[in-house]
């Protein structure tokens, strides 16, 4: 489903809009609803990321700690020849 609306945008952004959906070969309106998508979602993803901040957990050292202990297993498992993917 697409809505019509009516939008302002100063000179600069429009033209700077237009460069870019030329150059990725979209409409105007296409390129703008993209990035328009994509900065909701990176506003969605930051507000995941306080959120999992501000309740203390660190999700990257988790994710290092996981990804040495795969490490270890597959050494002793594999003794160093790679495992089948």
């Amino acid at each position: 489903m697409t809505a019509k609306v009516t939008l302002s945008f100063s000179d600069e952004t429009i033209e700077e809009a237009r460069r870019f959906a030329r150059r990725e070969g979209m409409s105007l309106s296409a390129w703008m609803d993209q990035a328009a998508r994509e900065k909701a979602l990176r506003e969605v993803f930051a507000a995941h990321a306080a959120a999992v901040g501000r309740a203390g957990m660190d999700l990257e050292s988790a994710a290092l700690a996981d990804a040495r202990e795969v490490s270890m297993v597959d050494d002793l498992l594999f003794r160093g020849r790679r495992r089948a993917a």
